[in-house]
């Protein structure tokens, strides 16, 4: 085992564990031990001097060749014999190489023809003045990726708030929240996640946003929508370049896709590549948050990332970057918002102030409600209905204050998360079928949903109350 006596004084007197006593060899500046000997390292692998080697040096002796007998004389008449022998060969040989050669031709040109259409990614670029060609990932329509990161460095842009809070001693403190966002339109419309500006709408806080040259603009919230995780600022600026949108609908597993942003707040347009490693993932941001239908990717994601765009191999926009695994010693697992979706929710916040279209049913509900509930008070697992807002179509519907909703249409219901992801898949003035649970029996009823809007919001209660009778 080697050992490291930096900055101490050679030793010419210590015994080895053997019992050899003799001088210890120092190279460069560390004492080497092998085996109770000193032995010096060299450079070159396996390489021992002659004057150290221990072992008998091994010789190689070619065998000797046998003696060669004489060759018996030739038969009259063997040279003719053998040259007619070889032209019919080499005939047949030729017959023979031209249909093998019209094979591997006809061969070769079907593999050429098979390889042109299935290359559309990656491009072999020769360079006259170097023997070994330039490998780089092209798109369909030629893009280069270093022209797709150029292109985003004028479309990503950082963004940051100094957000000020009480600590732990009650004493005032600030910290700095950093993401990424990009531009939607050349007069200044910025999308991003909410959980990016959340602290500086929550503490009504000043953000800026840093362009790739480095200007700063103070930016205004226009909207935002927490149960999707978008926000939509706005700075003062014209003549921006602003991104081109793809159909996230189109995405397939295994496309090739470009994420650009400001990682850890500090690595300043940043580029990863990866793949898409799946489609429509139900991921939950926050312990508090609704389930957010995302497609995942491969492409290194981290703090700082939230709210940049996921392009694909045509430079187009497909994807807001939103979240990552948190587990430490996992990569490769990021998750994106469909552009489709973002770019719907971005339109509605910019035109009319909140997202439209949302179905509502205006009710309370408990989300304490558990299966230990369930089994205590003998009742199913659902969604328990705390209150009901007067003039809803919940109150419309028959609902009432007890009720627990087990199933939402052909969604089956086992808590109040499970309601909420329920609820999203229908928009308002749709109809569907509720199934409750009410005083011991099951009962089943229909409901038209309203539209949500800015100020519908469901509470907590402060505590659970069972239905009376119960």
């Amino acid at each position: 085992m080697d050992q490291d006596f930096n900055n101490s004084t050679p030793n010419t007197s210590d015994e080895s564990p053997s019992g050899f006593v003799g001088e210890t060899d120092r190279v460069n500046g560390e004492y080497h031990y092998k085996n109770g000997y000193t032995q010096k390292i060299y450079s070159d692998a396996h390489y021992v001097p002659y004057d150290e080697n221990t072992v008998p040096p091994r010789y190689y002796t070619p065998p000797e060749k046998p003696v060669k007998e004489p060759k018996p004389p030739r038969k009259k008449g063997g040279f003719v014999k053998a040259l007619s022998l070889c032209l019919v060969c080499a005939i047949l040989g030729g017959v023979a190489g031209a249909g093998l050669m019209h094979y591997r031709i006809s061969d070769r040109l079907d593999a050429l023809e098979r390889g042109l259409e299935d290359a559309q990614e990656l491009h072999i670029i020769e360079d006259a003045t170097e023997s070994t060609p330039n490998i780089q990932y092209v798109s369909e329509n030629g893009i280069i990726a270093s022209d797709i990161y150029d292109m985003a460095c004028q479309q990503v842009v950082g963004i940051s708030s100094e957000v000020t809070y009480t600590n732990f001693f009650g004493m005032q403190s600030s910290s700095a929240v950093s993401g990424s966002g990009f531009i939607i339109s050349e007069n200044g419309y910025i999308l991003t996640n909410y959980h990016v500006v959340e602290y500086a709408i929550q503490g009504n806080a000043t953000l800026e946003v840093i362009l790739h040259d480095g200007t700063r603009y103070d930016a205004s919230v226009v909207g935002s929508e927490q149960s999707n995780d978008i926000a939509v600022l706005k700075i003062d600026a014209s003549n921006l370049s602003a991104a081109s949108f793809g159909d996230s609908d189109d995405l397939l597993v295994g496309d090739r896709v470009y994420a650009v942003g400001n990682p850890l707040g500090e690595l300043e347009f940043s580029m990863t590549t990866g793949y898409v490693s799946a489609l429509d993932r139900l991921i939950t941001t926050d312990e508090n948050s609704d389930s957010i239908n995302m497609f995942q990717i491969d492409a290194a994601v981290n703090s700082g990332n939230s709210g940049g765009p996921v392009y694909n191999a045509l430079g187009q926009v497909v994807g807001v970057v939103t979240a990552k695994y948190s587990d430490t010693g996992v990569e490769g697992l990021g998750f994106a918002i469909p552009i489709n979706d973002a770019a719907s929710i971005a339109n509605d916040l910019i035109t009319k102030g909140y997202v439209t279209g949302k179905a509502y049913m205006g009710i309370r509900l408990d989300e304490r409600y558990n299966s230990m509930y369930s089994q205590y008070y003998g009742m199913p697992l659902g969604a328990y209905v705390y209150s009901v807002d007067s003039g809803s179509c919940a109150e419309t519907a028959g609902l009432r204050a007890g009720d627990i909703i087990t199933a939402l249409g052909e969604n089956k219901i086992e808590g109040m998360s499970d309601l909420k992801q329920a609820i999203k898949q229908f928009s308002a003035g749709e109809t569907t079928e509720i199934t409750l649970y009410r005083a011991g029996e099951e009962m089943k009823m229909s409901i038209t949903f309203d539209e949500a809007k800015p100020d519908s919001v469901s509470d907590s209660p402060a505590k659970f109350n069972p239905p009376a009778g119960q």
